[in-house]
């Protein structure tokens, strides 16, 4: 009686520890389900992941984990800067940018609006910007790496394009913030 005691006594204390442990596994990422397409959904948004959206904010805190306890890693000052979800947890966003640093965001701080970085690995000079969506159409503009521009549709190949003083295509290739192939309005 006293073993079966202590032995389910064990087994209680050791799920309550796991219990108590949960929330230091909140910096794991609630997995992703699979629509009927084969696409990864995330658990909190419903949309899918990977997906690239943009920062909202012109100052976003990047965490270490999903909660405002943990650390600041960085902080972003630019808004529109492109950033991709790479995994949620309740609220919050895992996100990665054009260098590769990750971190948490609070959902809010992010927007839907597409945007992107010309070329930001580049070490050309500039790449064209074109008036229509073909390689031997004259340039409408010649850009920077690195540039924000606005991203109003791709069609698998060509993208267009918008910013300060400039609009046009570009190839998609071309563009860190969308992905290869990828198709929208």
């Amino acid at each position: 009686m006293i073993r079966v005691l202590t032995f389910r006594l064990a087994a209680l204390a050791a799920v309550l520890g796991a219990v108590a442990l949960q929330p230091a596994a909140e910096a794991v990422a609630q997995a992703a389900k699979v629509d009927a397409a084969g696409a990864m959904i995330g658990p909190a948004s419903g949309l899918p992941i990977p997906r690239y959206v943009s920062l909202k904010a012109g100052k976003v805190y990047v965490r270490q984990g999903p909660t405002k306890e943990h650390p600041v890693s960085f902080i972003y000052r630019r808004a529109g800067e492109p950033v991709e979800i790479t995994a949620e947890y309740d609220n919050w966003r895992r996100i990665r940018d054009s260098e590769g640093s990750e971190g948490w965001v609070w959902h809010s701080l992010l927007s839907g609006r597409r945007t992107a970085l010309v070329a930001p690995w580049a070490k050309e000079a500039a790449l064209p910007i074109r008036v229509k969506a073909s390689a031997d159409q004259r340039m409408s503009a010649r850009l920077e790496p690195k540039v924000l521009v606005e991203v109003r549709r791709c069609d698998g190949s060509w993208c267009r394009v918008e910013g300060d003083g400039f609009e046009g295509y570009i190839e998609q290739e071309r563009l860190w913030g969308v992905y290869p192939g990828e198709r929208f309005d």
